[in-house]
């Protein structure tokens, strides 16, 4: 397993290093101190597994360095590591493609359990964004429950249920034998459906009408 740190601080790039030992005896760091070195190395190292990128660091420039990294290399996973709790933050992250988004002051169990769940597939949302998220959706009347479920179709429903698993378009399209471009109509289906922007906002919303996610 080889995971890409990139932060411009090299003491927290030390203590995270040393919680993510806990991966695996396998597990091998490779550091960056901006993004610049970020993509030189993510070029230089062609089965990297994960990428760790700081928000705040020399070239950076917040979700717009995120943004250069996963075009540059949308087959290497990448979770957001931060400083910032701010909703929008999480909110743009995810929206771009991140796989995860952890607060730099997130114990480190915590940190491991998200960084496994992101390496088996999933996507890690902070609990704290999941709440806002929750509290800023306007319930829906008993009568409104159900009109999101009739108005999608079956694979669709498919879709939304393994979405709710915190499963990428890749691991989709493969349980339900169909291509990633077909799973990616499907998805703006559904948040056109739910009238929402992301996968995030779709599990919520779908939540919130109480349709059925039961795998």
């Amino acid at each position: 397993m080889k995971i890409l740190l990139a932060d411009d601080h090299d003491l927290f790039r030390a203590g995270l290093g040393m919680v993510l030992n806990e991966l695996g005896a396998d597990m091998q760091l490779v550091q960056a101190a901006s993004l610049t070195e970020a993509m030189q190395r993510a070029r230089n190292e062609s089965d990297l597994d994960l990428a760790l990128l700081d928000l705040n660091m020399p070239a950076m420039n917040g979700t717009d360095g995120l943004q250069r990294f996963r075009t540059q290399f949308p087959e290497i996973p990448v979770v957001v590591v931060s400083g910032s709790d701010e909703l929008i933050d999480v909110q743009q992250a995810l929206g771009m493609g991140a796989a995860g988004f952890i607060h730099k002051s997130t114990a480190p169990s915590v940190m491991l359990s998200a960084l496994r769940l992101v390496l088996a597939g999933g996507i890690y949302v902070p609990p704290h964004a999941m709440r806002q998220e929750t509290a800023r959706l306007v319930p829906m009347t008993s009568q409104a429950k159900g009109m999101g479920e009739n108005r999608l179709t079956a694979r669709q429903m498919e879709v939304l249920r393994l979405l709710a698993l915190g499963k990428p378009n890749k691991l989709i399209a493969r349980e339900l034998d169909l291509s990633e471009g077909t799973v990616k109509i499907h998805l703006s289906a559904i948040f056109r459906v739910l009238d929402v922007n992301n996968r995030t906002e779709a599990v919520l919303a779908a939540q919130q009408m109480s349709l059925n996610l039961d795998v």
